[in-house]
């Protein structure tokens, strides 16, 4: 059985084993994941795989009392059984890297993710960060069959311009490729 996990706590060294010592306790294993720290705060999403249908509150409970956790950790498990992704790792549709940079301004989340939520093309992945009065906003898409890339690439240059931001569209396997992140085969 398949269960989608989450976790947040505030951050310290550790959570991650925790929880990865109470999924091999259980005899599963993690078949995909995402993690990252904002604000002092640690977040963890995970699919895993387990031998045994477990109750989604034991499995909940049985994760938060692993070493390694603290008292203010917050678990919730959820058990699915339809979570296998496609081939490229994405639930239809080609995936794309999206790249905003510009000074600092209200609404440029706003405006890019209605924009995107409107055109059926779901962010997958999402980073923002402010250094110095520069915003810096990188977000992973799937863009459905059928949707013309040039014609999305000019909207998201026009939402761009209008908050002085410089935008890049391009497909994953070139951005892979030119920034060298693309995994051994």
């Amino acid at each position: 059985m398949q269960y989608v996990l989450s976790v947040m706590s505030s951050d310290h060294p550790g959570i991650v084993a925790g929880v990865s010592s109470a999924v091999e306790k259980l005899r599963g294993n993690v078949i995909a994941c995402s993690q990252t720290v904002l604000g002092g705060y640690f977040t963890f999403i995970t699919i895993l795989d387990l031998p045994d249908t477990i109750p989604p509150q034991e499995l909940a409970d049985l994760v938060r009392y692993s070493e390694g956790l603290g008292e203010d950790c917050q678990v919730i498990a959820q058990a699915n059984d339809k979570l296998l992704p496609t081939e490229n790792g994405v639930f239809g549709g080609d995936t794309f890297v999206i790249t905003a940079f510009g000074k600092d301004c209200p609404g440029i989340v706003k405006e890019f993710s209605r924009y995107l939520a409107g055109h059926d093309i779901n962010i997958t992945d999402l980073y923002g960060d402010l250094h110095g009065g520069d915003f810096v906003l990188i977000s992973q898409v799937t863009i459905p069959a059928g949707v013309n890339i040039n014609s999305l690439r000019d909207d998201l240059n026009e939402i761009g311009k209008k908050f002085g931001f410089t935008v890049r569209l391009q497909h994953n396997n070139v951005f892979a490729a030119t920034n060298q992140i693309r995994m051994a085969e």
